[in-house]
């Protein structure tokens, strides 16, 4: 048989498709890819649970199976049957903390934003309320040290919202991001309460060329309560403290620590007014934040 015959080239191709290896994807295989699917109607499930489902037959029929698929999920993971169900019971004695929680940034949203009619606006319209949501759930999962799952879902959340929080972060009470699109909160970024971000704001880490060599170190800033951090600020640097009470301003690029009670402001641009027939006059912004 020619070896362009299509027989010949099908063959060949399952035959290099089906080799076992030792490249990532091998690996990756190998280590247990869960649905995507499964995963994301398992997710809408629990959201819609916590976020307004307070029908107490519904809760009684709807925790058991969110507690199988749960199961069924962390065993495409690789993980025993009895680790699954312990994590699975454990998870989901923790939503009611969960609950309290997006009650609170829920409220935090409605107390900063003057455009939020009411609540009810918030929690079905709200991308960060969306983004928020997922990053309390799976981060239950990321301190049970679940493998994949958690990453699976806040990735989601980021595809949907343009909000990017990574499961492992650690965010207080009553956290705010307004509009949102753009946001990056980096592994090991810490937040405390009373926190509000606006679009654009990444807190991050510095990129050294060879990145794997800080894997499980502290890479991301510390953000201390009561941080007002504006549109399109970049903090980076798991030893960058801002301290409580600050106000970080739009665009600025900080990488190092403030203390407490600061006002953090870039150079403000300038920019020229011409008036036909007049003479071009040259103006400075001056920030009042």
């Amino acid at each position: 048989m020619s070896p362009n015959h299509p027989d010949e080239v099908l063959k060949q191709t399952i035959d290099a498709l089906s080799e076992s290896g030792d490249d990532a994807l091998t690996k990756a295989a190998a280590e247990g890819i869960p649905d995507r699917e499964e995963l994301a109607q398992w997710m809408e499930r629990c959201k819609r649970l916590i976020l307004t489902e307070r029908d107490r037959a519904a809760l009684r029929s709807e925790i058991p199976v969110l507690i199988e698929r749960l199961v069924s999920l962390l065993g495409s993971t690789s993980l025993p049957p009895e680790r699954a169900e312990q994590i699975a019971l454990h998870f989901v004695g923790r939503l009611p903390a969960v609950r309290g929680m997006l009650a609170e940034d829920v409220e935090a949203a409605f107390e900063g934003d003057p455009a939020a009619k009411n609540f009810a606006e918030i929690v079905v319209s709200y991308p960060s309320i969306r983004a928020i949501a997922v990053y309390r759930l799976a981060h239950e999962l990321f301190l049970l040290d679940v493998p994949i799952l958690p990453r699976m879902l806040t990735e989601r959340a980021h595809g949907r919202t343009g909000i990017d929080i990574h499961p492992g972060a650690t965010i207080g009470r009553r956290f705010f991001i307004d509009h949102g699109t753009g946001v990056v909160i980096g592994e090991t970024t810490e937040i405390g309460d009373n926190v509000r971000l606006y679009q654009g704001v990444t807190l991050g880490a510095k990129s050294p060329r060879h990145g794997s060599e800080l894997r499980g170190v502290k890479r991301h800033p510390t953000i201390e309560d009561d941080v007002t951090i504006y549109a399109g600020a970049t903090i980076l640097g798991g030893d960058v403290v801002v301290g409580r009470g600050s106000v970080v301003g739009g665009n600025v690029f900080l990488l190092e620590s403030v203390p407490e009670e600061s006002r953090v402001v870039g150079e403000p641009p300038s920019y020229l007014v011409r008036q036909r027939g007049g003479a071009d006059k040259a103006r400075q912004l001056q920030w009042d934040i």
